[in-house]
C-alpha cells in the first residue's frame, strides 16, 4: 500500500471509527481501482457524508491511482439524521450524525486533499437536479429506508455500464450470519427498488461488513 494511503487508514480507523473501518477502506479501494482500471467514466458520489472521512479515503485512492481529475460529489443535509419510519430501527434518532460542510472541507484539509462538491439539503431535494449525469461509482449510506430508496431511484439510471453501487448497512443474514443488521430499512428499501430476484450481491469482510453490491450491466437487456 502506498505509505501515505496507509497513515491516512491508521488515521482513519483512529480517528473516525464511528463511520469508517477496516473492512469498508479495503472493499473501496478495491472497487476505486477496478474502475479506474476498467476505464469506466463519470464521477464518484457518496450519499450521507458525515464529517468527510470517507471521501477523504476515496480522494485519496483515487489520487493514488492517478485519476486526480474525477470529481467527487458528495450529499448530506447537514441536519443530522431525519425521523425513522416504519421500515427502521430505532438505532438511530433525528438529529443524530450531524456535521457541517466545513468539518468535511477541514477533514480535507488535514491531510492536504482537495474537498469535494459538498452539496447541502436532502436527499429528495438535492439529488434530482444535482447528481452528475454520468456515475462511475456510488456509496449510499443513508442509512433509512426513505434514504435509500431515493439514493438509489436516482443513481442507478445514472450508473456508467459497469459502474458499481454499494449500499452500507445492506444485511443479508442469510447469505453472511456475521453481518451487522441493525438498520434493515436499508436492504428492505433495495428489496422493494430491485424486486426479485434482487441483482445486488452480498460483500463479506473480515468482519461484522454489512455491504451490498450492484454491478450497472455492460449490456442492458
Amino acid at each position: 500500500m502506498d505509505p501515505t494511503l496507509k497513515g491516512l487508514r491508521e488515521w482513519l480507523l483512529r480517528e473516525h471509527a464511528g463511520t469508517v473501518c477496516a473492512d469498508r477502506l479495503h472493499v473501496i479501494a478495491d472497487e476505486l481501482a477496478g474502475l479506474t482500471a476498467r476505464g469506466v467514466p463519470g464521477a464518484v458520489v457518496e450519499l450521507g457524508c458525515y464529517r468527510g472521512a470517507m471521501a477523504l479515503w476515496i480522494r485519496s485512492v483515487l489520487d493514488s491511482l492517478g485519476d486526480r481529475d474525477r470529481e467527487i460529489h458528495v450529499y448530506d443535509s447537514f441536519q443530522g439524521m431525519p425521523a425513522p419510519g416504519a421500515e427502521d430501527s430505532d438505532h438511530l434518532a433525528a438529529g443524530e450524525l450531524r456535521s457541517s460542510p466545513d468539518d468535511v472541507r477541514a477533514t480535507h484539509a488535514a491531510w492536504g486533499r482537495s474537498a469535494p462538491v459538498i452539496h447541502p439539503g436532502w436527499f429528495d431535494e438535492t439529488l434530482p437536479m444535482e447528481l452528475p449525469d454520468e456515475i462511475a461509482f456510488a456509496y449510499l449510506d443513508g442509512d433509512f429506508y426513505d434514504s435509500t430508496l431515493t439514493g438509489l431511484t436516482h443513481c442507478v439510471t445514472r450508473l456508467m455500464p459497469t459502474g458499481v453501487l454499494l449500499v452500507d448497512d445492506y444485511a443479508d443474514t442469510a447469505v453472511n450470519p456475521r453481518a451487522w443488521d441493525g438498520l434493515p430499512g436499508v436492504k428492505r428499501a433495495c428489496d422493494a427498488y430491485f424486486g426479485a430476484p434482487s441483482p445486488m450481491t452480498v460483500v463479506v469482510g473480515e468482519g461484522d461488513l454489512a455491504f451490498g453490491r450492484y454491478e450497472k450491466p455492460e449490456f442492458p437487456g
